[in-house]
């Protein structure tokens, strides 16, 4: 990266008329934290989001952990992409949860864990009957449950998933099995826009 600033640098100097070498100067500038900025996002996207999401596909998510995990990304994409300067008063402030999502395209890290989640219970629902993996997501354990409000359970999950893209009435173990249905459903759900 210094290597391609010193580059730049040198490149603006060797212009002879000095307004021409301001004006390259703030190009250069722009450029750079232009590419800082691209370099830090794939950061994210290879080395953070692996290590944050290992393992999601099994999550049972309340309401709370969702909120927590969207602080915690909006924390981390704040510090990335700095405070902006008000164009009124002129003063620095911090950006807002709608201006984080406009510079970073990409869905925010509970829509990644619930993509993840119903694209593995597809994969999970066409393994045959006698697999394991398969009895434990559909089975009914025997005994009886303990005093208190039932917690969240997996399952749930994916039927609010489902509801979220208006297809919780139906049968999704049948949905599953439809393969090219479920697939666009599983991009509709990491794609929604819901606030």
């Amino acid at each position: 990266m210094c290597y391609l600033m010193n580059a730049l640098r040198g490149y603006c100097l060797s212009r002879t008329h000095p307004a021409s070498n301001r004006k390259i100067a703030t190009v250069v500038k722009l450029i750079i934290i232009i590419i800082v900025i691209v370099i830090i996002i794939i950061i994210i996207i290879i080395i953070i989001s692996p290590v944050v999401l290992y393992g999601c596909e099994t999550w049972s998510l309340t309401f709370r952990e969702e909120r927590k995990l969207m602080v915690i990304e909006n924390m981390v994409l704040r510090r990335i992409f700095g405070p902006r300067r008000d164009e009124v008063t002129g003063e620095w402030r911090r950006l807002h949860s709608e201006e984080i999502n406009d510079l970073y395209s990409s869905p925010n890290i509970v829509r990644v864990v619930k993509s993840r989640k119903m694209r593995w219970v597809g994969h999970v629902a066409h393994m045959g009957k006698e697999r394991v993996v398969y009895r434990v997501l559909v089975g009914k354990p025997e005994g009886r449950r303990p005093l208190g409000r039932p917690k969240r359970r997996w399952v749930g999950n994916i039927k609010m998933d489902l509801q979220e893209v208006e297809c919780g009435y139906m049968d999704w173990i049948g949905l599953v099995q439809d393969r090219d249905r479920w697939r666009t459903l599983v991009s509709v759900v990491m794609n929604l826009r819901v606030p």
